[in-house]
């Protein structure tokens, strides 16, 4: 029995491919890259960030209320959620005791301590596939996404900042920044969306570099901000001039 193998696909068939599949007409595609790597790399519609859900949860489902013990536990103070965070570097701050709003002469039988957690990812932009020519002239837009728990923990609990970043990982040439404050008032326990597209940036972007900051509560129980499916992505679509 004869197998024979199919046509192996030339380096202008690769690119035709990619520009068609990923609607580049009249973006910058030299002939001089590897199409084929580039095609099977996938660099564009697909999310670039690694591991987006590390707490195994997801935005179609909602949020899980908080367990709450039948008796107070006796472990020692938690400050960072559980969950598997590889692909992240991740830090934590523990915030001083919030005593404003005790009347003196009170007595505090117990005051609750809260943290930041903080996880960051870099995306190389390079290394995922995309080409010079495409960033610095096509300007392809960069859509970023991210879910978290709207709850009652505190006012503020969610912070997003991204940064589009050039080639020696410092020069800063878009950023974004978004800090929203919570309703304490009204209880609905969903996920909220943070989103935010990059477009008209300018030449030299190489790396965008997420960060997001949840705020977490210590009272005889940890209780956590969620999220989930935290997201970059590059669109097969022409940034605005």
């Amino acid at each position: 029995m004869v197998i024979v193998s199919a046509r192996t696909m030339s380096s202008a068939e690769w690119k035709k491919r990619c520009e068609v599949e990923w609607g580049l007409q009249g973006a910058p595609m030299p002939d001089s890259l590897n199409w084929k790597s580039i095609y099977e790399a996938k660099p564009l519609g697909r999310n670039l960030l690694r591991n987006p859900s590390p707490l195994g949860l997801s935005k179609d489902s909602l949020p899980p209320e908080p367990e709450l013990p039948d008796k107070p536990s006796d472990r020692p103070p938690r400050f960072q959620p559980d969950g598997d965070f590889t692909g992240w570097t991740t830090s934590t701050e523990v915030l001083p005791y919030d005593t404003s709003g005790i009347p003196a002469g009170a007595i505090v039988c117990e005051v609750g301590q809260y943290s930041w957690f903080t996880m960051e990812q870099v995306v190389d932009l390079k290394a995922e596939g995309l080409w010079e020519e495409l960033l610095n002239k096509f300007q392809p837009e960069i859509v970023i996404q991210d879910w978290y728990e709207e709850s009652q923990l505190h006012k503020s609990i969610y912070q997003l900042h991204v940064k589009l970043l050039g080639a020696d990982k410092s020069t800063v040439i878009s950023e974004y920044t978004v800090q929203p404050a919570e309703d304490l008032s009204t209880y609905s326990h969903t996920w909220k969306e943070v989103s935010h597209v990059f477009s008209g940036y300018g030449p030299g972007v190489r790396y965008v570099h997420f960060l997001h900051r949840l705020k977490n509560k210590f009272m005889r129980e940890f209780y956590p901000t969620l999220f989930t499916g935290s997201s970059v992505i590059v669109k097969p679509k022409r940034s605005s001039s």
